[in-house]
């Protein structure tokens, strides 16, 4: 038996094994991006119509592509609802885009740190990655001298948290234009925002390149849903739509018909507004414990939206081996190689997410981080 040669670079996904881990009893888990389990009983829904259990467009339903057609309108990005496609989750897009633009060696522009399982899909195809300037993303590309494709999270990045300028933005959507670089802009935690910031889609400023602009529902309304979408330039929606069409056909009905309640329900933005103060109040609160049990052994920054802290650890640190031990006594982290396309020069670091523990499961799990870290477990050896 012969199977293809992209056998070889399949790797298990990082966050599905963390997932696993999580599922042991007593383990407290800052390593997933969970939403609170509490946030998922807040949307009462009328019984579904029958014929949601219908098959349907590869498209997605109609209503609920009008709906989130309106929803980029308020953003400022102009874009009909012929060129929304909705997903089987959020992940499903980065498949489909490394698929319509990725070979083997093919350059693909990411941030550094970036999401991991983005850099998973892509190192998947054959990607050769390039990294993006922090201040000046896009600087010095030249037409014929630049990537096929830039993969960027702008806002509240995963897993920095941190938010891109008005400038950045600027000047990244005139970088593309310039180079002729596909923009593919990943926008799952732009709801979530706990201090003001901009937020304006990048792909909104584009005035000749090729673009795909994603959202996700996941983090405001329930992962377990696995609905997200995608929006695309005219020249890439069909092809966008035939790869779908090879994948699943169609996106689940009843999940589309649950997102569009939510949608169109007269107090989507209450709720909205109640879910960011619920979680700015964890932020806060995990704020005050990083600086309680971690302040002499990390550096990091509160971040603005999202529900990750990125924390940077000593020079030579051993991050898998604390995490090893962390792990013992029953706490999870994602360690911050895995969000580097050349993980040997990574910084150590670590993501820890926020918003599913428990404040008392917090307070322990750092205090547990705190000790392991001051003890120098993982440091290099004097």
């Amino acid at each position: 038996m012969q199977l293809s040669s992209r056998v070889a670079d399949l790797q298990a996904s990082a966050v599905r094994e963390m997932l696993s881990a999580a599922q042991r009893p007593g383990m407290i888990s800052f390593a997933g991006g969970l939403p609170s389990p509490e946030t998922f009983g807040t949307l009462t829904l009328p019984p579904a119509e029958v014929d949601v259990l219908q098959y349907g467009p590869s498209e997605g339903e109609p209503a609920l592509r009008e709906a989130i057609a309106q929803d980029l309108a308020n953003l400022g990005l102009d874009c009909p609802a012929a060129q929304v496609l909705i997903l089987s989750g959020s992940q499903q897009g980065i498949d489909l885009a490394a698929k319509l633009f990725v070979d083997a060696a093919t350059p693909v522009a990411i941030q550094a740190p970036a999401y991991l399982a983005a850099l998973q899909v892509f190192r998947f195809f054959g990607a050769r990655f390039e990294t993006l300037s922090d201040a000046q993303p896009g600087e010095g590309w030249m037409p014929g001298h630049a990537p096929s494709l830039a993969y960027v999270t702008p806002t509240f990045q995963n897993p920095t948290g941190q938010c891109w300028s008005a400038d950045q933005r600027g000047a990244f959507a005139a970088a593309c234009d310039r180079a002729d670089v596909c923009l593919f802009e990943d926008d799952p935690y732009r709801d979530l925002a706990y201090d003001s910031c901009e937020r304006r889609p990048v792909v909104a400023d584009l005035r000749k390149a090729s673009w795909i602009y994603q959202g996700s529902f996941s983090k405001t309304l329930a992962p377990g849903l696995r609905l997200g979408f995608l929006a695309a330039s005219p020249d890439l929606f069909t092809h966008l739509v035939r790869l779908k069409q090879a994948a699943d056909l169609h996106t689940n009905r009843l999940s589309q018909w649950i997102v569009l309640q939510h949608l169109l329900h007269p107090q989507r933005v209450s709720r909205l507004e109640s879910l960011v103060s619920r979680y700015r109040q964890r932020r806060d609160d995990f704020a005050g414990l990083m600086h309680r049990y971690l302040g002499n052994g990390a550096v990091w920054a509160v971040p603005p939206g999202g529900l990750f802290f990125w924390a940077t650890l000593p020079p030579g640190t051993d991050v898998d081996l604390l995490m090893k031990a962390a792990m013992k006594k029953g706490v999870l982290f994602t360690p911050g190689h895995h969000f580097y396309a050349d993980r040997a020069n990574a910084p150590p670091s670590m993501r820890l997410n926020f918003s599913h523990a428990r404040p008392d499961q917090c307070e322990l799990g750092l205090a547990i981080l705190g000790d392991l870290i001051g003890q120098r477990v993982g440091a290099p050896a004097h």
